[in-house]
């Protein structure tokens, strides 16, 4: 079953390795180096420079309906044969945002409560960065049922770095 994996930048080799992961997706500070394992090519990695906040602070990149779509596109380009691992500096905020946009981009037919529920039972410190998921909610036209989804399982348990998991594509909470 394909799968999408989340972890901390701290986790990047491990998690690849533990799972096969053959594409990866990075929401970091822009600048920030990501050490890319060698059996992921550089076209199979995609480098979101953008700073984890959800409105424009000075000398900080926000992230952006462009960064969005380069995420959906880079998404829709995954043959979801082999699994995807998504990652952020600390595996909590922009890299479960990433998570929850791409499961609802490639499971149009999922209610967007079914999938964060799902996000949520993986892992309990998930605090998805609520301006990408909204950017994204109008981009694949979701009527703010992903923003309004993302709110109801609030916010996540208190961590300093989130543990690597994994979600199924077809999986059902």
């Amino acid at each position: 079953m394909p799968r999408i994996h989340v972890c901390p930048l701290s986790q990047i080799a491990v998690t690849v390795n533990a799972t096969g992961a053959t594409h990866l997706v990075s929401l970091v500070k822009d600048g920030t180096p990501v050490e890319r394992p060698a059996s992921i090519p550089a076209a199979r990695h995609l480098y979101l420079g953008i700073d984890d906040i959800v409105e424009p602070m000075d000398g900080m990149i926000t992230p952006g309906e462009d960064h969005v779509r380069e995420l959906l596109d880079f998404v829709g380009k995954w043959d979801r044969r082999q699994p995807l691992l998504i990652h952020c500096y600390a595996g909590i905020s922009r890299s479960t945002a990433a998570a929850f946009i791409s499961l609802c981009a490639v499971s149009p037919e999922r209610a967007e409560i079914d999938i964060a529920w799902r996000l949520r039972d993986a892992a309990p410190f998930a605090t998805p960065n609520a301006l990408l998921v909204g950017l994204a909610d109008r981009l694949l036209q979701r009527e703010g049922r992903m923003a309004s989804a993302i709110a109801a399982i609030g916010r996540g348990e208190a961590a300093f770095e989130g543990v690597p998991f994994g979600l199924g594509i077809d999986e059902g909470r």
